[in-house]
């Protein structure tokens, strides 16, 4: 096995196993082949079925592409147009500030709309793990709830990017409209089909006669339990798909090869390429530079290569997809469980394939590692005080050991550095900072009036 493949599966099980995640099935992608593919863990913990490169999960947001997809094709078969006003197709008033929302800023997440919050209570909701509900069975029900959706508007259309998955609830609707036939069909016969992704499944009775599923499971950190929950199924357009990484892989050849699969033009490479378009900034950065195009996320500057991504999740399934289109190079990572990002462990794997060091080259793993090293027990002068330092996410927390009292006070880190790492908290409305310096295996704090030093 090449030594980049054994470098990523060794990431991938220590951060199973650091944030008790079941399972993961990966595969990579190079010149239209898959070059690796493999699974880890279980598909279920309760028969320890094994993980595999077939295995499906749901694929959460990830869906959002094939509905922009689907889009660009009655696009390039003039039925629609992306200036075409969404009341056109859907009875619905939608003009923040008086001016109307286009098809386009549905795609785009720009209809100045801030987001409902629709798929928080309904996964919720079904799942049964919070306290909203929300019985939306159709887009229809959707659309009613989204009626004054107008008067929460932020901005004009255009103007600003909110993440919105009613939004592409509604363009699902409009390709059920304009096509005359149910959103999921016409996916799956002018997608599916013709990319042979025979196991990407819409509904419960195809995906309950499949042989190799994920149960997906919720992480409960206080009882460190998993606890297994049904995919939320009802609303597709915006979330619903289920698919497994060789499929997966098929269509990230089709982007790869502008718009073809084995012969079979799926769309235009225009319309690819208009997909790849940043068209509005999104307001995370990690490289500099992203934005959203069309159902897709752009890093003009991911290690000096363009790269095309999009996550999901539905909180018991998550999913990455990213692809170089110029390197011809392609990841995708499914997982049935929440926990640690996949969209790292998809960097991971396309750095390594760039020939990059991602422990030096990837600025958020850097980050992780530098943190990691400060967490631990630290001690006063002759062990007169003690302090915990935990990590938690992109914070660390100070917990103050006492008998008498017991406090954990946030960090946020302010500067990462290889040997110092300044952090601030917030004291009766005073900044007050935390300071780390890493001494080749020694860690020495400064809080307030104390030194603190790790033992442990």
């Amino acid at each position: 096995m090449e030594e980049k493949f054994v470098e990523l599966e060794k990431f991938i099980m220590e951060k199973m196993s650091e944030n008790k995640m079941p399972g993961i099935s990966i595969a990579l992608v190079e010149d239209s082949e898959v070059v690796y593919s493999r699974g880890f863990g279980f598909r279920n913990l309760e028969t320890g079925a094994p993980a595999t490169p077939r295995t499906v999960y749901g694929i959460g947001s990830i869906t959002k592409s094939f509905t922009a997809l689907a889009i660009m094709q009655l696009v390039e078969k003039g039925l629609i147009s992306l200036d075409d006003p969404v009341e056109k197709y859907i009875p619905i008033k939608l003009r923040p500030f008086g001016e109307p929302v286009r098809i386009h800023h549905l795609l785009t997440h720009s209809s100045g709309i801030p987001s409902l919050g629709y798929a928080e209570a309904f996964i919720d909701g079904i799942l049964n793990i919070g306290h909203g509900w929300l019985p939306v069975a159709t887009p229809e029900d959707v659309i009613t709830f989204a009626q004054d959706a107008e008067k929460w508007a932020f901005t004009k259309p255009g103007e600003r990017f909110f993440y919105s998955n009613s939004g592409y609830v509604m363009l699902g609707k409009i390709i059920s409209e304009v096509s005359g036939m149910p959103y999921e069909e016409y996916v799956k016969e002018n997608i599916l089909k013709p990319l042979e992704m025979n196991r990407s499944y819409f509904f419960k009775e195809e995906v309950d006669k499949d042989p190799d599923v994920a149960t997906g499971y919720v992480i409960d950190p206080q009882k460190e339990a998993h606890i297994p929950k049904s995919f939320p199924y009802g609303i597709t357009a915006d979330g619903g798909l289920l698919s497994n990484v060789l499929d997966l892989a098929k269509y990230l050849t089709m982007y790869i090869n502008r718009g073809e699969y084995n012969g079979v033009k799926i769309v235009e490479k225009d319309s690819i390429e208009s997909m790849e378009t940043p068209y509005i900034k999104v307001p995370w950065e990690i490289f500099g530079g992203e934005g959203y195009g069309y159902g897709l996320i752009i890093h003009p500057d991911f290690l000096g290569e363009r790269l095309i991504q999009h996550s999901g999740s539905v909180l018991i399934y998550t999913g990455f997809i990213g692809y170089i289109p110029e390197k011809k190079l392609g990841v995708a990572v499914l997982a049935n469980s929440a926990g640690y990002p996949l969209s790292s462990i998809g960097m991971y794997a396309l750095a390594l394939m760039l020939g990059k060091n991602p422990e030096e080259d990837l600025p958020f793993i850097r980050r992780e590692r530098i943190l990691k090293k400060l967490e631990g027990t630290y001690e006063g002068y002759k062990g007169s005080i003690k302090f915990n330092v935990k990590r938690q996410g992109d914070f660390l927390l100070l917990e103050m050991a006492s008998r008498f009292m017991n406090s954990t006070i946030p960090l946020v880190p302010e500067r990462v550095e290889d040997n110092t790492v300044v952090c601030f908290t917030l004291s009766n409305g005073r900044k007050v900072s935390a300071e780390f310096y890493i001494k080749d295996k020694e860690v020495e704090l400064i809080y307030e009036r104390y030194k603190l030093v790790k033992q442990s």
